[in-house]
């Protein structure tokens, strides 16, 4: 069975270059889950920091749950993700070493109904790299549809 993606985080791809990804699960609140399972979510502006050896998803927004009351979320507020120590020592490691940034690129639940965070360790893009990589990517798409109609 395959994970029910929630939300994607497309600029991401666009900003950074993805050197590599790690999957984390996320501490919710009820109404955390609630609104996510309407698919009420922004991964927008999110990013993950470290802070006392420990990860956070922090700007994430999750919007309040409808039916929630006084028992509700704050929207943004700071998300630990749970990750083992010894992952957190490596990306601690390679985010100071390399000036490196996570970013969460989805969230989604796995099989067994659970949040999950995919997160990308990147390396952030300048303009003309992201012109590069724009012009690759149209290339690409030409020379595959040149064959197409070559092959027809």
């Amino acid at each position: 069975m395959e994970p029910k993606t929630i939300v994607k985080n497309r600029a991401a791809f666009a900003e950074y270059e993805i050197l590599e990804t790690f999957e984390a699960g996320i501490e919710l609140l009820g109404t955390e889950v609630k609104s996510l399972r309407n698919g009420r979510v922004s991964l927008k502006e999110a990013y993950a920091a470290l802070k006392k050896g420990e990860v956070y998803l922090i700007d994430c927004h999750m919007d309040p749950y409808d039916h929630g009351g006084y028992s509700n979320h704050d929207p943004v507020r700071p998300r630990k993700l749970l990750l083992h120590k010894l992952e957190i020592r490596r990306l601690t490691g390679k985010i100071q070493e390399r000036g490196l940034t996570l970013i969460p690129l989805r969230l989604y639940f796995n099989p067994r109904g659970l949040v999950k965070v995919e997160l990308g360790l990147g390396k952030g893009r300048k303009a003309h790299d992201k012109r590069a990589v724009i012009r690759d990517r149209d290339v690409r798409r030409e020379a595959e549809r040149d064959l197409k109609e070559l092959n027809r």
